[in-house]
């Protein structure tokens, strides 16, 4: 899942711009600035309303300025208008995966029950849950830390979080049952891990990033099971890069799903969407 961050922080400037008395908005935006934060007022914001005294103000700015992204230095993410909680080792839910939610909610406005596949923090259900009739959430990931994270921010929604790989997670009663199964796989090509920026790739795991040799293993995968999970007219939903559009579509029509290819220029979002028959 090829990250959005702004660039990393290159340094950490002293902190001796910051005087015992609660720091300014101006020295906390210079701070970050000087570290290459390359939206430092914003930054600067967000990490003062979290702060409440000078000390945990300078933690702050000190974990950032250092390179650990900001979601984790405040311990949340913004997400569709929710704040989804992350914690260390988490992939960090990105603004452009805000089209697949729109995506599924235009086809299934009404759908009960749904699925989030390979589901990091929980975003997407989450997302899901916020704007339907009260569904049933139901999530998974390989990750047991991710799932750890993920429970919390379901909770609310009476979402149920299942540690495993894809499919074998989740309990056999869901299969036919399924209107959204939204999987937000990993796309990264193998070969090109290191070359994302650091702050996905030392911050966030492997395992949501490495998609295979052309970054399209999970979502095969994915693609090739789903069908025996979706209700008749139930959708699929999987982001992907503009390169890997066409054989991700390739895959889906493989699978025997009604596929089309939804894109938003502004998120610069790619989203391929299988119905099934």
């Amino acid at each position: 899942m090829p990250p959005t961050f702004p660039a990393s922080p290159a340094s950490s400037p002293s902190l001796s711009l910051f005087s015992a008395s609660l720091p300014s908005r101006d020295s906390v935006v210079a701070a970050l600035r000087a570290a290459g934060c390359v939206f430092a007022e914003d930054e600067a914001r967000l990490i003062l309303t979290a702060a409440g005294t000078a000390a945990e103000l300078t933690a702050l700015v000190d974990r950032r300025v250092t390179g650990l992204p900001l979601e984790l230095v405040l311990g949340w993410a913004e997400f569709r208008g929710l704040r989804i909680a992350v914690a260390p080792g988490v992939f960090v839910p990105r603004r452009r995966t805000e089209f697949l939610v729109s995506e599924a909610l235009a086809h299934a406005p009404h759908a009960a029950v749904v699925v989030d596949l390979c589901c990091g923090s929980g975003a997407v259900g989450a997302g899901l849950a916020a704007a339907l009739d009260r569904p049933e959430v139901h999530a998974a990931d390989v990750d047991p830390v991710a799932v750890r994270c993920a429970r919390g921010n379901l909770a609310g929604a009476g979402g149920r979080v299942y540690a495993g790989d894809l499919f074998d997670a989740l309990p056999g009663a869901l299969r036919g049952r399924v209107d959204i199964l939204a999987a937000n796989v990993p796309y990264v090509p193998t070969g090109e891990v290191a070359l994302l920026p650091a702050e996905a790739r030392d911050h966030e795991p492997l395992v949501a990033l490495d998609g295979g040799a052309d970054g399209l293993d999970v979502l095969r995968r994915v693609a090739a099971e789903a069908p025996g999970w979706l209700v008749p007219g139930g959708c699929l939903l999987v982001e992907t890069s503009e390169r890997q559009a066409p054989a991700a579509v390739d895959a889906f029509r493989r699978a025997g799903l009604t596929t089309r290819l939804a894109v938003c220029e502004e998120l610069y979002a790619h989203v391929v969407i299988g119905v099934g028959d």
